[in-house]
């Protein structure tokens, strides 16, 4: 059971390249609260500038979050708002937060979204691909062997899915995706939202053929086509024409 005297933390998106994709709420929030937790302080105090925002802030990231999780918790206990934000987009994200948030509400703390930019969903939104249904895996483990099983774990999977890589790394992972899928669709989005954003439309052997021909600079998102869906043969599909020769069906 929340209490209603405690204080709230709020889960804060944050610009994941042009600033403007802030949301007013996101800048009142940052504002009113007594602390903002930040993944990396250096880099939101250059946002917290930009927006006029001075509220304190403290470190939060996966070094230092089961001491600094105590920290908040009493703060939050004692009703003092408490804002989480990482260096960009949503956090927990692919970024610090899941600690935190949990032990928020296992504490019966009040822990409140406050959604906006996301490098998943803008890339999603760009691509072209089936988006009925899709997934989010992050980056893919760095080893091969389990980077393989990963990927054979998605090769059934109708829904698109969503991946993080870094430049140096993207060649390796669209080869892997190559030999683990076969040549379904692709699309790489690169530097979402900022000046220089592309995306890099085609098959899986187009796209890696456009990185082979140009690395790409910036941070990566990858979105790739699901698994075809294959159309179930029904018992109504059977009739005493299925096994006549093609061209040799009854057209009277």
């Amino acid at each position: 059971m929340e209490d209603s005297r405690t204080g709230r933390l709020y889960i804060v998106s944050t610009p994941i390249g042009n600033l403007e994709d802030i949301t007013f709420r996101a800048v009142r929030i940052l504002k009113e609260v007594g602390i903002i937790a930040a993944e990396d302080t250096r880099h939101t105090k250059q946002l917290c500038t930009h927006f006029g925002i001075h509220t304190p802030l403290t470190s939060y990231h996966d070094f230092n979050k089961e001491e600094k999780t105590a920290v908040l918790l009493e703060k939050l206990r004692s009703g003092t708002d408490v804002a989480l934000v990482s260096d960009a987009g949503t956090p927990v994200i692919s970024d610090p937060g899941y600690f935190l948030i949990t032990r928020s509400i296992e504490a019966g703390l009040h822990v409140v979204p406050v959604p906006g930019p996301s490098a998943v969903l803008a890339a999603l939104a760009g691509a072209g691909l089936p988006t009925d249904a899709f997934r989010f895996e992050g980056f893919l483990p760095r080893k091969e062997g389990a980077r393989a099983k990963r990927i054979a774990s998605l090769r059934d999977d109708p829904a698109s899915f969503i991946l993080f890589e870094s430049p140096h790394r993207i060649e390796k992972l669209l080869m892997a995706l190559r030999a683990g899928l076969g040549n379904r669709r692709a699309v790489l989005g690169r530097e979402l939202t900022k000046r220089f954003e592309e995306f890099h439309r085609g098959t899986l052997d187009e796209v890696l053929a456009q990185v082979q021909s140009r690395t790409p600079k910036g941070e990566i998102t990858l979105v790739v086509e699901g698994a075809a869906k294959r159309r179930r043969l029904e018992p109504a599909d059977h009739d005493e024409n299925e096994s006549a020769p093609l061209g040799e069906e009854d057209t009277a």
